[in-house]
């Protein structure tokens, strides 16, 4: 995997709730005026140095990054799933919707664009999905990878969907598999999305994580990346613009 810069910080911003939230923002070279901006959804082990990383490597490509703290300052040991599933079925989904709300609204503020692009791994991938229904307005693109949506609250309205959607699924993954990834790609074309899905079989879930050697897949990840760098590209650069227009 390609060397990055560590170029990120803490930030805070409006959770849509009263209080602040916080987030990992990674900016590009040259500021975050009008450049896109795309947030970064977590997998189940919380706000982890693999998705810092993620926020750098996507500053290095132009884009202003924020990966929301959807567990408040909670991570998991990457040895404990069973506690990491406690952690992802816990979320407040009223409450996750709103903090995700916010850190789009931040995103649109500091780049001044009209719409932004999430990407999301694992539970991650999930909520991009969810996020990108929820907020219509705002959501330009959408790349879930192995994305899951465990949560029977959360069951996203696929008819309020307008962002262009590139899917990334593993072939050997027992979590979100792909019979359901065809089935989703499937459903969403014949509501008249845009949605791609792309299928790696030979990798496990959490292909991209690389500090889980078990699963890390170097040839699908750098694959995964440049494809989900050029989509956001296309797709935000052409979308974007000043905020109103």
């Amino acid at each position: 995997m390609a060397k990055v810069r560590t170029m990120g910080t803490m930030i805070s911003y409006d959770n849509g709730e009263g209080g602040r939230g916080l987030g990992y923002l990674a900016e590009p070279a040259g500021g975050t005026a009008g450049a896109p901006g795309v947030i970064v959804l977590q997998e189940w082990w919380g706000l982890v140095d693999q998705i810092t990383r993620t926020c750098d490597r996507f500053a290095d490509e132009g884009f202003v990054a924020l990966a929301p703290d959807l567990y408040h300052g909670t991570t998991v040991p990457l040895t404990e799933p069973d506690e990491a599933g406690k952690q992802m079925m816990a979320l407040a989904m009223d409450s996750t919707a709103r903090l995700l709300g916010g850190a789009v609204d931040e995103l649109l503020e500091r780049t001044g664009r009209s719409g932004v692009g999430v990407v999301g791994f694992c539970m991650g991938g999930g909520l991009a999905l969810v996020l990108a229904t929820q907020r219509p307005d705002a959501v330009r693109a959408v790349v879930p990878a192995y994305g899951l949506i465990p949560w029977p609250d959360a069951q996203p309205d696929w008819d309020a969907l307008t962002a262009a959607v590139q899917g990334h699924a593993a072939g050997l993954d027992d979590y979100f598999t792909p019979e359901a990834a065809r089935a989703l790609e499937a459903d969403l074309s014949a509501r008249g999305k845009s949605v791609e899905f792309f299928h790696y079989d030979d990798a496990n879930h959490a292909f991209f994580n690389e500090d889980r050697a078990e699963v890390f897949h170097p040839e699908a990840a750098e694959l995964f990346w440049s494809r989900a760098v050029a989509f956001l590209h296309d797709q935000l650069d052409a979308a974007g613009g000043p905020a109103g227009n």
